[in-house]
């Protein structure tokens, strides 16, 4: 089983992959994010590295997948390789941080690697608007996020609301973390685990 969680920066995540893992006894599958040799310089200078950090965490996802896949065990990922072309590497050559040649050469690869690989078995959807993941980046205070714009956050948001919209590889949950705290409360979390494990095993 391959349950993948989407959201934006910020929305909890990598928070959600440990506890899920943790609940169901599930192998956690993280975000290559410390070890990421691109992801400071891109803060510091999206333009220049925009391509090779798209291409970077394409390579690095479409690896997690087929290994996942290769270990026949259960397994909770964070963050999904769709994301990648559909919403940062989308926005990246809308804002005129990436050319439309790295683009077109980005997608071109995208979609022949995923012609190749399994989509998740179900994907949960952490929705949250753009002072909730602010809140949380503060929080979390990595260095090289502190320049991240609003801007760039709130059209990420719009993008991920049309990814969802049209999203037809399989089951899809979605949780409005504005409205819910499944770290601090045990019965948020329980609601969210029931529900997941709702969808897995067809009740509705």
């Amino acid at each position: 089983m391959h349950i993948a969680i989407a959201g934006n920066i910020g929305s909890g995540k990598t928070t959600l992959t440990g506890l899920l893992s943790k609940h169901f006894g599930w192998l956690p599958n993280y975000e290559d994010v410390d070890t990421n040799p691109y992801l400071s310089s891109f803060y510091e200078d999206m333009q220049r590295w925009s391509f090779n950090l798209q291409i970077y965490f394409l390579n690095s996802r479409i690896r997690q997948i087929v290994e996942i896949r290769k270990s026949g065990k259960n397994v909770v990922q964070d963050r999904t390789v769709y994301e990648d072309a559909h919403i940062f590497a989308a926005n990246l050559h809308a804002m005129n941080l990436m050319t439309t040649r790295d683009f077109d050469n980005y997608r071109s690869l995208f979609e022949l690697m995923t012609s190749l690989i399994q989509p998740p078995d179900l994907l949960i959807y952490l929705r949250a608007d753009v002072s909730s993941l602010v809140r949380n980046i503060q929080k979390r205070g990595r260095e090289y996020e502190a320049s991240i714009r609003l801007d760039y956050l709130n059209n990420l948001n719009e993008r991920y609301e049309n990814w969802i919209d049209g999203y037809n590889f399989g089951k899809l949950l979605i949780f409005d973390v504005d409205n819910i705290d499944f770290i601090n409360n045990r019965e948020d979390l329980g609601q969210i685990i029931e529900k997941i494990q709702a969808e897995l095993h067809g009740l509705f």
